[in-house]
């Protein structure tokens, strides 16, 4: 045996006392994955026990690869005191390899049956592509939402990150410049982020809310459906209304309400959910909410070889799905520099929130938030300067999301100067609360003016922009 050999099972080597036909699993299993070493005669603690007729299994073994799999592999006749044993070397093969019609990868120290989700992202990434960007039959840019494509022109327009000529195109003209096409059709990616009801193409694409006592007993839940960007706005809505409670200060007549957590870090960890998650998985992304702690569970996956201490370093951006990441990039939602979980844990530091705790295992990936609230006595203590500064933080944090929706019921305005006021929050998938704060600041600073009756009149833009 070679010095330099390891005498453990791993990633990379497999060790086998005897030679049987089912072993090819394992030589597929190497090929699917990074390649590996098969070593025939050692025991599992790699100590030599060696085999019979050695000779005439060097000349086999590759001819039954070879007829089953398609594919060569390397024997070499090795031996030690006296022992013959067998080295079977597969390389990495850049196609997908089966053995009796069905499909193994190597993982660690253990070789897998495909199946699933999990033969879904493996056949894709061997294709060189991405869940997301797989096109779909039947799928029209008919069929998708004007309201959303108007919102994230505006956000574009905003970001600066696309041309405004690209911007004032049509919808179908957009897609293409966004590269949700694949031929003459559109990507799942289209259906995501545009369809007011993604969930007629891809299954479990919603977030499932929950609030629960210690003990995990469910005290009430939420479904937030829609599109990718409506469900930004709502889950932002919901959390910070409905879920978490916040602290009330005031200077003067001016309510400030503090969260147990950075909205930053909130919207970051959202949206690293959404554009991250495995959407073959049929199972939405849970938001559980306790009196303590925020945990978001998306049932994402990893690139190969990353661990939560990649994530936790620096990295490069590789997100699962990159046709949803580059849009939400054009929109200036998100950077594209790897540093998702480094705004996250940046956030939380500059509020002095604890770092939050991140989690990989079979369920997806865990985010922890812990909540802390700030020191009724600090905020006392010199109320004036205290007061001051929590109200310039928190008016900056509210500052995008607010915006946002004013400018998305300024659309519909435009769009509908008769609609009505629960037509608003159907559309928008935020609290009825949010939308008459919004609309009584648009009235307030001239923007817009209700005309007639509550029911039966209209709404005329003043000067919006």
């Amino acid at each position: 045996m070679d010095d330099n050999m390891m005498k453990a099972e791993s990633q990379n080597i497999e060790f086998k006392e005897s030679w049987r036909d089912e072993y090819q699993k394992w030589i597929c299993g190497f090929a699917n994955a990074q390649g590996g070493t098969l070593y025939i005669g050692l025991r599992d603690n790699g100590e030599v026990c060696g085999i019979q007729d050695a000779k005439k299994l060097m000349e086999d073994i590759p001819n039954k690869v070879r007829d089953m799999m398609g594919i060569l592999v390397e024997v070499n006749l090795k031996e030690k005191d006296e022992k013959q044993y067998l080295e079977i070397v597969t390389e990495a093969y850049p196609y997908p390899i089966s053995f009796r019609g069905k499909y193994y990868q190597r993982s660690g120290a253990t070789n897998q049956e495909l199946k699933g989700a999990a033969l879904d992202r493996f056949m894709l990434r061997k294709q060189g592509k991405t869940w997301d960007g797989v096109p779909v039959p039947y799928l029209k840019a008919e069929d998708l939402d004007n309201t959303t494509f108007d919102l994230f022109r505006k956000y574009a327009k905003r970001s600066g990150r696309m041309e405004e000529a690209d911007l004032m195109d049509d919808n179908h003209g957009l897609l293409e410049k966004l590269r949700l096409y694949e031929g003459n059709y559109l990507k799942r990616a289209a259906a995501l982020l545009f369809h007011p009801d993604p969930e007629q193409y891809v299954t479990g694409a919603f977030v499932k809310v929950g609030f629960f006592r210690e003990g995990m007993d469910l005290v009430y839940q939420d479904e937030v459906h829609g599109n990718l960007f409506q469900q930004i706005v709502k889950l932002m809505d919901l959390l910070c209304t409905k879920y978490m409670k916040a602290i009330i200060t005031y200077e003067g007549i001016q309510r400030i309400e503090t969260l147990p957590m950075p909205r930053e870090a909130l919207r970051e960890a959202l949206l690293n959910a959404c554009i991250n998650k495995d959407y073959a998985e049929p199972s939405p992304i849970q938001i559980r909410v306790y009196e303590n702690k925020l945990e978001i569970i998306n049932g994402g996956v990893l690139p190969e070889g990353w661990t939560v201490e990649t994530l936790l370093s620096s990295h490069r951006s590789m997100p699962y799905n990159p046709d949803i990441a580059n849009t939400f990039f054009r929109a200036g939602e998100i950077e594209a520099w790897g540093r998702g979980i480094e705004r996250i844990i940046t956030a939380c530091k500059n509020d002095g929130f604890s770092t939050p705790e991140f989690r990989y295992d079979a369920s997806g990936i865990w985010t922890t938030f812990k909540f802390k609230y700030p020191e009724r006595a600090t905020i006392q203590s010199n109320p004036e300067s205290t007061q001051k500064t929590t109200q310039k933080t928190t008016q900056k944090r509210l500052e995008t999301d607010q915006q946002k929706q004013e400018d998305a019921i300024l659309e519909l305005i435009k769009d509908n100067p008769y609609i009505q006021r629960k037509e608003m929050v159907n559309r928008l998938g935020i609290h009825e609360s949010s939308v008459k704060r919004r609309l009584a600041s648009l009235q307030e600073r001239g923007i817009i003016k209700h005309i007639g009756p509550n029911k039966g009149g209209y709404w005329k833009s003043i000067n919006a922009d």
